[in-house]
C-alpha cells in the first residue's frame, strides 16, 4: 500500500511550465514575476493592503519586527504553542518573548493570558493563527488599542482563512503568510507581509535587501542595516499558479476535514479540531490522551506509519525548549499549551488526497482506539 504523508504540495505541469519560462528568460532573481506575485497577492486579500515578499515567514517576521523598532529592552507577547519560528524572531530583534498560554479547543493565543501579561515593556501582540483557525482578532485588536501596542499577525498557516467575514491581512495590521512546502500556497520556500502604513512598506523593503536605497539617478546609499531576505522570480512564477488554485485547495481541505470530522469514532481520548466559518485548515491535529490508552506518541505513530499512514507533530509547547528555559519558563507555566504539546498528532491532509485516504485514516484509528474501552 502506498504511504500516505501527512502532507504533500500539489505541484503540477502548470507550475512546471512557469517555472521553466523563468529560467529560460535569464531573469531568475528578484523582478517582474516578483512583482506580479505582489499586487496579484494584494488583490487576492482585498482591502487596499500592500504586500512584500520574502525568501520565507520567518525573515518577513524578523523585519517587521525591526522596521517597527521593536529591540532591546522590549517584550512581545507569543503564544506557547506554536513553531518556535514563532518566538525565535523575537529573541533575534534583541527584544524578550512573553509567553502565554492558549485556549483548549481553539489552540490560538488566548486573550485574556494576553490581557494579564501586558506590562510597561510590552511594545506588541504576535498571535498565530493555528493550523488556519483565525485567534480571536476582535478581542487582540481591542487589548491593542487600549495599550498603544502593535498587533502582528502571525499568519504563516493562515492563507485564505477568514474572520468574521474578512480575509486575514486585509485589516492594515502587518500579516506575515509562509509560502513553505507544507503551506496551503507553496512557493517552494517564501513568505509574504501584508500591510497598509506606507512607511513600514518603504522600511521593509530597505531591510529585505541590506538597507539599500536609490535616489533617481541610481546612486545608492545605505542608511540602516539590511537582510538578504528577498524572494526570486522563479518562486514568485510558482506563487502565481498557486494562488490561482488556491480557493480550490481550501475548499478540498475543508471537505476532508469535515469527512475526518463526521467518521472519527467519539471517544474519551480523543479531542478533534473544531471546525469554524473561514478555517482554511491547514493541518488536521487531533489531541490523544496517550496515557490513557496505554501508549505513547512514538508508538502510535509507528503504528500508523506501518499501515503507511505518515503524521507529525505541531507543536511542542515553546516555553519548555532549552533556549526559552533560560528566561525562567518550566513545566506547569502554561497548562493548556504543555497539554496540547504532549497529545498532539498531525493526520494526514492534502488536497491531493482521496475521500478513501480519510476513510483509511479513521479505520487505523478507530481501531487503535477501541483496544481502549471508553472511559
Amino acid at each position: 500500500m502506498a504511504m500516505l504523508p501527512f502532507t504533500r504540495p500539489d505541484l503540477g505541469p502548470e507550475e512546471q511550465a512557469a517555472a521553466a519560462e523563468v529560467l529560460a528568460s535569464g531573469w531568475i532573481t528578484t523582478g517582474p514575476k516578483v512583482a506580479a506575485f505582489e499586487q496579484a497577492l494584494a488583490e487576492y486579500l482585498g482591502g487596499g493592503v500592500q504586500v512584500l515578499t520574502f525568501n520565507s515567514a520567518t525573515s518577513a517576521l524578523e523585519a517587521v519586527l525591526l522596521a517597527l523598532g521593536i529591540g532591546p529592552g522590549d517584550e512581545v507577547i507569543v503564544p506557547a504553542m506554536s513553531f518556535v519560528a514563532t518566538a525565535n524572531v523575537v529573541t533575534r530583534s534583541g527584544a524578550v518573548p512573553v509567553f502565554v498560554d492558549v485556549e483548549p479547543v481553539s489552540r490560538n493565543i488566548d486573550p485574556e493570558a494576553v490581557r494579564q501579561a501586558i506590562g510597561p515593556r510590552t511594545r506588541a501582540i504576535l498571535p498565530v493563527h493555528f493550523a488556519g483557525r483565525s485567534a480571536d482578532l476582535d478581542a487582540l485588536r481591542s487589548l491593542a488599542r487600549e495599550h498603544g501596542l502593535h498587533l502582528i499577525e502571525d499568519a504563516a498557516q493562515a492563507i485564505g482563512t477568514a474572520w468574521q467575514g474578512e480575509r486575514i491581512g486585509t485589516a492594515g495590521n502587518p500579516a506575515v503568510f509562509s509560502f513553505h512546502p507544507n503551506k496551503n500556497l507553496t512557493t517552494i520556500e517564501g513568505g509574504a507581509v501584508a500591510f497598509a502604513d506606507a512607511a513600514l512598506g518603504e522600511r521593509l523593503r530597505r531591510l529585505r535587501f541590506h538597507g539599500i536605497v536609490r535616489d533617481a539617478e541610481g546612486g545608492m546609499d545605505v542608511p540602516e542595516w539590511g537582510g538578504k531576505m528577498n524572494l526570486p522570480d522563479v518562486h514568485a512564477a510558482i506563487g502565481l499558479v498557486q494562488l490561482g488554485r488556491l480557493d480550490g485547495f481550501n475548499t478540498r481541505r475543508r471537505e476532508l476535514a469535515q469527512r475526518y470530522l463526521t467518521r472519527l469514532p467519539a471517544h474519551p481520548a480523543l479531542r478533534l479540531p473544531a471546525d469554524v466559518a473561514g478555517h482554511s485548515w491547514h493541518m488536521f491535529c487531533i489531541e490523544l490522551d496517550f496515557a490513557a490508552l496505554g501508549t505513547s506518541r512514538a508508538a502510535v505513530q509507528a503504528r500508523l506509519q506501518a499501515a503507511g499512514i505518515g503524521t507529525g507533530i505541531h507543536y511542542p509547547a515553546m516555553h519548555l525548549f532549552g533556549l526559552y528555559r533560560r528566561l525562567g519558563y518550566g513545566p506547569g507555566d502554561f497548562p493548556q499549551a504543555e497539554r496540547i504539546g504532549e497529545q498532539t498528532l498531525t493526520l494526514p491532509l492534502f488536497p491531493a488526497m482521496l475521500d478513501t485516504d480519510v476513510d483509511r485514516v479513521c479505520a487505523a484509528l478507530t481501531e487503535l482506539l477501541e483496544e481502549t474501552p471508553d472511559a
